[in-house]
């Protein structure tokens, strides 16, 4: 009777989140009615919700939402975009490349798959299709290029998984550095493929002047990815600490320069003042160096927006964990670890739980497909000897790859919402990209060395274990 009610439970929550009532509150349904049937304490439920977010590390979560946030408000994601762009722009589909680059240079400070989508898709899309893009390809990219938010560092599910499995945050950032890179470069090559059979985008010329304008008017967005960097990887900062100086220096920056912009572009439009972006030869020094930023009454509504996100995602964590003890219970665990554990071989093992990660991503958010699974998938893979900080990047990049995945392929949502494209047209346009992070995927699941090479182990290496 009590397995009929389990399944009955799970089926009426399936059917919720089919027709689009929000993943916390389906969670929510089936972790209340659970317990319920089992006769769990709802008290035990209370305790969990809080003990779930009472930790440290988490506080970086909301600091990383808003400087990606600030870094949108105050011009600089469009200054990291107009540098990919000088630099690609040459080749065959270089605007979707410099889209994907700048997804990469934007999860260096932001850490959030959607952050970067949105940001980039709101400034690369209308480029796109000016440029001679198909704008369901164009949307693709973005929606594609989002995936390295949770893999480039600073990563936000990093975060989460090093405070599950307590592994050093460091470490797994610095082991998401070169997969996140190889990211990027098979979706650049993807997309450069993809292009040049369609024949579409327009060239410019390569020209290296303007790469160095614009480099230099990106130097607030790569000052901030050096500070995370250098912060973080020195041993200055814990990546909580690097979150909060990153959303400081940039929310600084933004309000001292606002002034400043205004005053060199005095009575010009809202138009005139994006044209000024564009850095043509008569373009000033000064008007170079200094971003848009933003006016001190819009930093309220900036850290309320990140707030929004911060309150979508923070009870989800805390009920995910829930979840998860609710899993264990009732033998989950267990037999998860019965059947993949069994296996024995080192391959088979990393294969068969590479295979769960995929179709749970299929189905699920990031955020509790890492509280669910993790905990339960890295001690198998530890047991036949794959390394801690290998599998973190493998079992993620899995999880990335989720994000375009259908039915729940949630950078496909955003891309969606951003541009106005139906979803599911979406996913055509999506195939390649797709096709290239699997591709990916088991290059990283195959070479461990791609996530580890940067650690140190037994006193070599490059950064420091902390």
């Amino acid at each position: 009777m009590e397995n009929t009610l389990i399944i009955l439970i799970s089926l009426g929550v399936t059917v919720l989140f089919v027709i689009g009532v929000p993943i916390f509150l389906v969670i929510g349904f089936w972790v209340i009615g659970v317990s319920l049937v089992i006769d769990f304490t709802l008290a035990n439920i209370g305790v969990t919700l809080y003990e779930g977010l009472n930790f440290f590390g988490l506080l970086a979560l909301p600091l990383f939402i808003l400087t990606g946030d600030l870094i949108k408000g105050a011009g600089i994601a469009k200054r990291l975009s107009d540098f990919a762009y000088s630099c690609l722009g040459w080749l065959r589909g270089g605007l979707g490349m410099a889209a994907l680059g700048a997804c990469g240079l934007f999860a260096a400070i932001s850490g959030s798959n959607s952050a970067t989508t949105a940001t980039i898709g709101s400034i690369m899309h209308p480029e796109m299709e000016e440029g001679g893009y198909d704008t369901n390809f164009a949307a693709a990219t973005v929606a594609a290029g989002g995936t390295v938010g949770i893999i480039i560092p600073p990563s936000i599910i990093f975060i989460v998984y090093g405070f599950l499995l307590n592994l050093s945050i460091s470490d797994l950032f610095v082991g998401g550095l070169l997969p996140g890179l190889l990211m990027v470069l098979a979706m650049q090559i993807t997309c450069w493929v993809v292009c040049q059979y369609n024949g579409w985008g327009h060239l410019i010329s390569l020209n290296l002047l303007r790469m160095i304008k614009t480099g230099i008017g990106a130097w607030i967005g790569f000052g901030a990815i050096l500070l995370v960097i250098w912060g973080i990887y020195s041993g200055k900062f814990s990546p909580t600490e690097a979150a909060g100086v990153t959303a400081g220096f940039c929310a600084i920056i933004g309000v001292i320069f606002y002034p400043i912009y205004r005053s060199l572009h005095k009575g010009a439009s809202k138009k005139t003042l994006e044209k000024a972006e564009e850095y043509s030869d008569s373009t000033g020094f000064l008007e170079r160096i200094v971003v848009p930023g933003f006016h001190i009454k819009e930093l309220p509504d900036l850290i309320m927006r990140s707030g929004q996100i911060t309150g979508l995602l923070a009870p989800l964590i805390a009920v995910s964990v829930v979840m998860q003890q609710i899993l264990t219970l009732l033998g989950a665990k267990a037999f998860v670890t019965a059947a993949i554990g069994g296996l024995g071989d080192y391959y088979a093992v990393l294969f068969a739980c590479m295979a769960l990660v995929l179709m749970a991503g299929t189905i699920l958010e990031s955020l509790p497909n890492t509280i669910i699974l993790a905990p339960i998938l890295a001690p198998i893979a530890a047991q036949t000897g794959v390394d801690p900080i290998h599998f973190a990047v493998v079992f993620l990049v899995g999880d990335a790859i989720g994000f375009i995945t259908p039915p729940y392929g949630l950078n496909l949502y955003v891309a969606s919402g951003i541009t106005g494209i139906p979803y599911f047209r979406l996913l055509k346009y999506t195939m390649p990209y797709l096709l290239a992070l699997l591709v990916v995927w088991f290059i990283i699941a195959l070479v461990p060395e791609l996530s580890t090479i940067l650690l140190v182990h037994e006193g070599a290496g490059v950064f420091q274990h902390q």
